[in-house]
């Protein structure tokens, strides 16, 4: 028992780590995932060494994100694991002053290495996302909204606003998508 505890521990610990992310704090935030681990988020898909060196970029852009995670749900099986964590990202760009608030979910795929856990494989799944508007009503574009579903659409608006566009469809709640990626990851927890 007490070394399940001690590998929950440190996925939670892991799934925290996400706030390096926020604070620009690149060198920790490699050390999350394996060196061959990757990520599929909306704005971005590959190598999560390759991710770090996009999030510099995004960090010196005018779009501005933080992410508040929730606890996450763990299925350990020997060294391997299934973590889903709750998330909202909030994010804005300064200089259109529009933001966006969207509630996803990370799917990660996690692997136990040299008695180190850390991510091989991070997924989002979208559940739903509204506009803000941190200093006032400003247009928004509905032809480029209505591109994107609905459960990150204002996230997908601002980061093509933003220069960093959405590129394909991304599983939202209770999609084919999630299902088939929730199905992938059960299976490769038990091989």
């Amino acid at each position: 028992m007490q070394h399940y505890l001690a590998d929950r521990l440190q996925l939670t610990d892991l799934m925290n780590g996400w706030i390096y992310r926020d604070l620009a704090h690149w060198d920790q935030l490699r050390q999350l995932f394996h060196r061959d681990g990757t990520i599929e988020v909306t704005w971005f898909e590959g190598l999560f060494s390759d991710f770090v060196d996009g999030s510099m970029r995004m960090g010196g852009s005018d779009l501005r994100t933080k992410h508040l995670l929730g606890s996450p749900v763990v299925t350990i099986n020997g060294n391997k694991a299934l973590v889903e964590t709750n998330a909202v990202i909030i994010a804005e760009n300064v200089k259109t002053n529009l933001g966006c608030s969207t509630h996803n979910r990370f799917f990660d795929l996690v692997e136990k290495r040299d008695g180190v856990w850390k991510i091989f494989r991070r997924q989002s799944i979208y559940d739903m996302g509204t506009f803000t508007f941190p200093l006032g009503v400003v247009a928004i574009d509905p032809a480029i909204v209505a591109k994107y579903p609905r459960e990150y659409a204002a996230l997908a608006y601002l980061l093509e606003m933003s220069g960093f566009p959405v590129k394909r469809l991304f599983a939202t709640r209770g999609s084919e998508l999630e299902t088939s990626m929730k199905r992938k990851g059960q299976e490769w927890l038990m091989m």
